[in-house]
């Protein structure tokens, strides 16, 4: 693989282009050991199956690395830069970090991909400056050929055939913006709609988790629901204009709920790294983040839509 063990800058993000089992578990194993000769700590965050392969070849190697399975830990992408990249390199504060982190794989949905995108291109911003390196694998034959462009737009290097080369369609704002798209409407007479303001919001929280409940909504998962209608009716209420709409619904095996209002967000990351601990508030679009399986948002000035999936 090329020469992404070199640490001359202070965060480094190349794509890992695969063809096969051969060169994914050559180029990321070769990568690991290089991170663990150099003292470095080693975190892989990766779906299971490519878990367990690697795991195996590491073999005793393998007690020095952070495993995570992506599947679980990255089902919504949202949650990736906080809970899994962040924790570990602040885990480590002082030293040089390696990551691998393979948020995009065949089996994403197409309602997934375009916060995947979002997630690969924020990471730049997240970690500009800090002593990390974030590899992330692609499946040159699983994946789309849309997928691979937009991994040559979001990470500033790529390696393929063995080769390291600068990305000549690096654009990570240009994926951003490109992704901030209107969501598809829910299905009219399927949902359950609410306007709220400040003195509806106990109404507009359990209406909803009442709502979720007769969809399907498991007993484990209410709280979690509760907790981010919560936060999400909240912030419309002091953010987002003094009110806002709830819609709830079910869509294959999730709850869909939304909140619109006519607030903007205008930080990208927003939501996406803890905000530092001097800093009141800021936390309420995090915590939603943590508590749903997908989070989806459409921003623009005058007005924002906030989507949310959680698995019955």
């Amino acid at each position: 693989m090329g020469d992404v063990t070199a640490v001359d800058e202070a965060f480094t993000h190349p794509a890992l282009f695969y063809r096969d089992r051969y060169e994914y578990l050559a180029a990321n194993v070769s990568f690991i050991r290089a991170g663990l000769e150099a003292g470095e700590p080693v975190a892989v965050a990766v779906p299971l199956d490519n878990l367990k392969q690697l795991r195996g070849e590491l073999g005793k190697d393998g007690a020095a690395v952070r495993f995570l399975d992506m599947e679980q830990a990255g089902r919504n992408p949202g949650r990736i830069i906080p809970r899994v990249l962040l924790a570990f390199a602040d885990a480590h504060p002082g030293v040089h970090v390696r990551l691998i982190g393979e948020p995009i794989w065949a089996g994403r949905s197409s309602v997934e991909y375009p916060a995947c995108v979002q997630h690969e291109a924020l990471i730049n911003h997240a970690f500009t400056g800090r002593r990390v390196t974030i590899l992330c694998p692609y499946d040159v034959a699983g994946l789309a050929p849309e997928v691979l462009a937009d991994a040559y737009a979001t990470h500033p290097v790529v390696i393929a055939d063995g080769r390291e080369s600068s990305s000549g369609s690096y654009a990570p704002d240009r994926v951003i913006a490109a992704y901030n798209q209107p969501l598809t409407p829910p299905p009219g007479a399927a949902a359950f709609v609410f306007a709220f303001d400040s003195d509806l919001l106990p109404d507009a929280r359990h209406l909803v988790l009442e709502r979720a409940v007769a969809l399907g909504l498991s007993p484990s998962r209410r709280d979690d629901l509760a907790l981010a209608v919560a936060e999400l009716t909240t912030n419309s209420v002091l953010h987002g204009g003094g009110s806002g709409t709830v819609r709830i619904w079910a869509e294959d095996e999730h709850v869909v709920w939304e909140v619109e209002d006519r607030g903007h967000i205008g930080d990208p990351l927003a939501g996406r790294c803890p905000p530092p601990p001097d800093r009141p508030g800021g936390r309420g679009l995090l915590l939603v983040h943590y508590l749903s399986d997908l989070v989806r948002i459409h921003t623009l000035p005058g007005g924002t839509t906030t989507r949310c999936y959680v698995r019955r």
